[in-house]
């Protein structure tokens, strides 16, 4: 009944402050501090870049149909990046975000999701969004709250990216976030 869809329907998006619009080869300069600060990617499924890695992911990137670059207009700066990805699963998309150290706090990973998010409902081939954060990452599960979406369960030890000094997982617990079109105001076509 859903396909997908978004991904040909996708264009630049504008907010007052950002440009939200796919990566291109040549961002991998700002793409590099990103990836390479062990503080913003400590969340993240991948781990520390080098410089010359993140450079290179960046053309990677630039042919990517899920992941998007945050551009912050004022600066021509790539602060960011949105994932979102095709579940597969009737009208189902994720979304993840990451956002440079030095713009976090400023309302910015708020206003590039709720972008993203209105876009993608008013495509009219999303359903529902659903992201995973790390319960011990707290400004994430508040940014989602804030974007309305809903907590709907806990995956208890889900996963580990990190180990002790003795070498052992340090399991995370991840929170299950979702939002409905309906929730976001927006009725979502089938088909």
């Amino acid at each position: 009944m859903y396909e997908q869809k978004f991904a040909e329907a996708f264009r630049p998006i504008e907010t007052p402050e950002l440009l939200i619009r796919h990566f291109l080869p040549s961002d991998g300069h700002d793409l590099a501090e990103l990836l390479t600060d062990p503080k913003v990617v400590y969340y993240e499924p991948y781990p520390v870049f080098s410089r010359e890695e993140a450079i290179a992911e960046a053309e990677k990137l630039a042919e990517s149909d899920c992941l998007f670059a945050v551009e912050l207009k004022a600066e021509r700066k790539v602060i960011g990046k949105l994932y979102f990805h095709h579940e597969g699963r009737c009208g189902t998309y994720e979304l993840g975000y990451t956002v440079h150290r030095a713009y976090q706090g400023r309302g910015l990973a708020k206003a590039a999701a709720a972008a993203l998010i209105g876009f993608a409902f008013e495509s009219g081939s999303v359903r529902r969004i659903i992201a995973y954060s790390d319960e011990t990452n707290t400004r994430s599960w508040n940014l989602l709250e804030h974007l309305g979406f809903r907590r709907e369960g806990e995956l208890r030890k889900y996963s580990y990216k990190h180990l002790d000094e003795d070498g052992q997982p340090l399991w995370q617990n991840m929170l299950i976030y979702a939002m409905l079109a309906e929730d976001a105001g927006t009725e979502v076509q089938a088909g």
